[in-house]
């Protein structure tokens, strides 16, 4: 067992999000310093000493596993002098701490946490000290700050410990997002509006999706296309239009043809769509496209979709909960390009129950050919309220050297395939520590999930489950404007959902 000592003023969060990466539940314990406690000790590993009477205060994160025969105590302390940079460097370790945000106390305390954890594990992560979503913003931001790419490697290396690879995947996105997207005009939003719909619940999903009946799904669209109305008046009297709109879920194809034309001609209807420089609808699964629905994409010029076999194995796909076949997947491309569709983006997962790393490259020769314009490889994350959790909690533990395979094969075959990276997120509980990885072909790129991923643009999201992101420039800030997630609740309190979005973002609309 790890008994890792923090600082008793120490928020607890951060830094266990960085022993997950390399500890599993049940391996570890937090403990808090008695105010007796010497803090500055910087013995920091070894057997717990008989008097540590420190031990009486575990919090613990185990789920009633033993513990091994000989405990480690790992101790943090409050401010570890812990150098960063060494050699020609070392001068810029004396700037303030808010000239360095890196250099700040808390980025201290997870480098040590690291630096011990790696020692004792033989485990160096590629991501270092990095636990958040959205590396590819720290290094933009990195980059605007010391204007410098060698500065920036540098700092990736030296103070956040990233491995090469992982540098160069961030700093290749980083230009590309350059070229592509500007900085956002205060008035374009991106506008993002879920259906929280699927035949069926995959095992590895946690997002709100549901098999609503005829009548509950009528129910909600009316309540929708009342949220769509209001926000269309409101941002129009702000002077705001949509830069990019994403029809999310769940999977929006659930819908029925005319359900589905119905909520289009709504949004084409209350949205001024002038300067709309995209437009996405998911049509994830398969078994939910048919001509006639993508009939009615088509007629509102919709320009990207998605089609989301996750795998083209006929085995797996019924593991993990999928009423499709790889035929059904190849049937939906088929329908989508007859329809006349611009763009198809596809999304897989490496690291699926029981897929081998041949399976994933069939898979992905078999998508290749079906010439999607974008492709996004996923890391199977294991959430919480997904099946696949329940059915073993250390799933991802087990698959890190397989995926790790995975994803340097996808990099090395869809570079062949004429793709770049463009964007990149990371999810806790991620197998392996990885990361999902969009690719595009030239030009076709998608901005709204660019945008959503800098967090510099306010995100205005419709219906159940859908977060709204206020953006304040001035202090590079997002308030969040949740509805919430329950498709019922939503309908029932759909006039406490428009008065968030009265007080959180159009609080300043007057009549004119």
């Amino acid at each position: 067992m790890y008994k890792i000592k923090l600082p008793r003023e120490i928020n607890q969060y951060e830094l266990e999000e960085l022993v997950k990466v390399f500890l599993k539940a049940g391996e570890y314990t937090f403990i808090t310093e008695p105010n007796t406690v010497d803090t500055t000790d910087a013995n920091t590993s070894g057997e717990i000493e008989p008097n540590a009477d420190a031990l009486n205060q575990v919090t613990s994160v185990a789920n009633g596993n033993p513990k091994p025969e000989a405990d480690v105590l790992i101790s943090v302390p409050s401010d570890p002098d812990f150098t960063v940079r060494t050699g020609d460097q070392e001068n810029k370790n004396k700037l303030k701490a808010e000239e360095k945000p890196e250099k700040n106390s808390k980025n201290q305390m997870k480098r040590f946490l690291f630096r011990e954890l790696e020692r004792l594990t033989g485990t160096t992560p590629d991501w270092g000290i990095l636990t958040g979503v959205r590396p590819v913003k720290l290094a933009g931001e990195l980059l605007q700050r010391e204007g410098s790419l060698k500065e920036v490697r540098e700092i990736l290396s030296a103070d956040y410990f990233l491995a090469e690879e992982k540098i160069q995947l961030l700093i290749d996105i980083v230009d590309c997002q350059k070229q592509i997207v500007k900085q956002s005009p205060s008035e374009a939003i991106g506008l993002y509006i879920g259906i929280p719909f699927c035949p069926t619940r995959c095992v590895y999903c946690s997002f709100p999706s549901n098999q609503g009946k005829p009548e509950q799904i009528e129910a909600y669209l009316e309540a929708l296309h009342q949220e769509i109305a209001y926000t269309a008046e409101n941002m129009r009297k702000k002077g705001w239009y949509p830069e990019t709109i994403y029809i999310g879920g769940g999977t929006p194809t659930t819908l029925l043809p005319e359900q589905l034309d119905r909520l289009l001609y709504h949004v084409y209807e209350a949205f001024d769509l002038s300067k709309l420089r995209e437009f996405t609808v998911e049509a994830g699964r398969p078994d939910t496209i048919t001509p006639e629905k993508l009939a009615v994409i088509k007629k509102y010029k919709i320009d990207r979709i998605s089609i989301n076999p996750q795998s083209m194995n006929a085995l797996t796909l019924e593991r993990i909960g999928r009423n499709h076949s790889p035929e059904d997947i190849k049937e939906a491309f088929r329908m989508a390009r007859a329809a006349g569709i611009p763009q198809i983006n596809t999304d897989l997962i490496a690291g699926l129950p029981d897929e081998s790393e041949a399976d994933f490259v069939t898979t992905l020769e078999q998508i290749l050919d079906l010439a999607p314009e974008n492709i996004t490889i996923h890391t199977l994350a294991l959430k919480r309220a997904s099946k696949l959790k329940e059915i073993d909690s250390e799933f991802n533990y087990k698959q890190g050297k397989k995926v790790r395979a995975m994803l340097d094969q996808a990099k090395e075959m869809l570079d062949r395939g004429g793709f770049h990276p463009y964007y990149l997120y990371r999810q806790k509980q991620m197998t392996g520590n990885f990361e999902n990885v969009g690719y595009a072909k030239e030009n076709t790129e998608g901005i709204y999930n660019i945008r959503i991923m800098e967090e510099a643009q306010t995100i205005i999201a419709l219906g159940a489950g859908g977060i709204s992101k206020a953006w304040y420039p001035e202090e590079n800030r997002l308030e969040r404007i949740p509805n919430v997630s329950n498709y019922e609740i939503y309908i029932e309190r759909l006039d406490e959902m428009l008065q968030r979005k009265t007080d959180n973002l159009f609080e300043e609309v007057k009549e004119c």
